[in-house]
């Protein structure tokens, strides 16, 4: 089923309601509707029948009414300036006056009415989508150090749970399983020294490259969450957000830094130039994913879990830049797996895998020896205006004078156990039981070049 848009109290609400360009949607609804297709969206029918058949005949029925209004008014304001300037008195015009105002009302309820139909029918709509997104399949981008792995199997003895569970002491999933539950985790002694190594290492790249340095909250309002887009979309109505009960407040764990990163930014106008065209910040902090393991696959170890640590980039950008820092934003990921001596390949990520906000994304898989497989450590993606007309985040046109919407991108700096289950299962000799340190984590594992 279609489910309903969220609506919350206005006492409660932080965001103002967000503003569509309806005439560009109606322009551009062949675009829409093949965006909504490309996505495979659950609902779909319902909301391309809702397109076709509502949002053109509904927008001019405003207009209709507008001008109604525009009339019931003219008329109202000469008949109470009759009554000011000529003491025009009587129970006729008394009887007109009210039915005036009665004429009004009414007419404002159904502007309220069909406004709140447009309003519902946009929230629903997904972005559109880059020319260049491929249809079901990925299409690989471009290698990262192809030639360091002659062939791609599995090797049984180098799966990461056995290593850092049974040959060394790095991690403790039957504690953790204990105390919280499957897909939980304890990392330890060299396990969690790689975590801060990894974190430090990312954050100190990000840092050369511009990016402000930030430590998000990692609880957001649930208007916030939806404005980013981070709603259920699969299926098997599996839950993405873990949500918390607060009262009236409607409060959710962030499944990543990106969405308080986007939301530092709601109702202000950011000054943007093309002197100084993007604003970009790194953050660090705990992501929370309630669906982890829920689809029954990659349940075994450190690839799909519910609690982890990830270092986001996001950035706001003036919209004829955005293509261009999505590109920048991509490179940066691609430095940082090469110089750690992954073998990895960035896939141009197919239109039925991109999340409602995104217009275009970016994934890098790393090749994991214990799982036989590549596995998703980065993702980056182009949102264009989605969020920021969502989370009212603008910037003044200089030429223009005119407020209009920044666009947002997103990119994963680190998603810290993958990268430690790729570490551990690219880099572990069986012969010595000893795992080689990428060399640009040494300074921060404390010189340590193996253990």
């Amino acid at each position: 089923m279609w489910a309903a848009v969220r609506h919350y109290s206005s006492k409660t609400l932080f965001l103002k309601p967000a503003k569509f360009d309806v005439k560009r949607i109606i322009r551009d609804i062949g675009l829409y509707k093949d965006s909504i297709a490309r996505r495979e969206l659950v609902g779909q029918e319902q909301l391309v029948g809702a397109l076709d058949g509502q949002l053109a005949a509904t927008y001019e029925r405003t207009k209709d009414i507008h001008a109604k209004i525009s009339a019931v008014q003219t008329e109202r304001k000469a008949l109470e300036f009759s009554i000011r300037q000529h003491k025009v008195h009587g129970d006729e015009v008394l009887k007109e006056l009210r039915s005036l105002k009665s004429q009004f009302s009414a007419l404002a309820e159904q502007l309220q009415e069909a406004n709140s139909k447009i309003q519902d029918i946009c929230l629903r709509l997904p972005n559109l989508i880059h020319e260049s997104a491929p249809d079901t399949a990925p299409v690989i981008d471009r290698w990262i150090n192809k030639g360091l792995y002659e062939s791609f199997e599995q090797q049984e003895n180098r799966d990461h749970v056995y290593i850092m569970t049974k040959c060394k002491q790095l991690l403790d999933l039957a504690s953790a399983s204990n105390i919280s539950g499957n897909s939980w985790y304890y990392l330890i002694n060299e396990g969690a020294q790689l975590e801060t190594a990894l974190v430090n290492y990312a954050l100190d790249q990000a840092e050369k490259h511009g990016f402000q340095r930030c430590i998000p909250p990692s609880i957001a309002r649930k208007e916030i969450i939806d404005a980013c887009g981070f709603t259920p979309r699969d299926m098997n109505n599996e839950k993405q957000i873990y949500e918390i009960e607060d009262g009236n407040n409607k409060l959710g764990l962030t499944a990543t830094a990106e969405i308080t990163l986007a939301g530092m930014n709601a109702n202000k106008i950011l000054d943007l130039d093309e002197n100084n065209p993007t604003k970009r910040l790194v953050g660090v902090s705990r992501s929370y994913r309630a669906e982890a393991g829920a689809r029954g696959k990659d349940t075994k170890g450190l690839y799909r879990v519910h609690e982890f640590t990830k270092v986001e980039l996001f950035c706001w950008s003036l919209p004829q830049h955005s293509e261009k820092v999505l590109e920048d934003l991509k490179e940066f990921q691609v430095k940082l797996i090469s110089d750690l001596g992954l073998c990895a390949q960035v896939l141009n990520m197919p239109a039925n895998d991109l999340g409602n906000p995104a217009y275009k994304k970016y994934d890098i898989e790393v090749w994991m020896p214990g799982r036989g497989k590549f596995g998703e450590v980065s993702s980056t993606s182009n949102c264009t205006d989605f969020q920021s007309r969502r989370l009212f985040t603008r910037y003044q046109n200089k030429e223009s004078s005119k407020l209009e919407y920044v666009h947002t991108l997103n990119g994963t700096a680190m998603a810290v156990p993958r990268m430690i289950l790729a570490i551990i299962e690219n880099f572990y000799d069986p012969s010595t039981n000893m795992v080689t340190v990428p060399s640009p984590l040494i300074p921060y594992m404390n010189g340590k070049t193996k253990f």
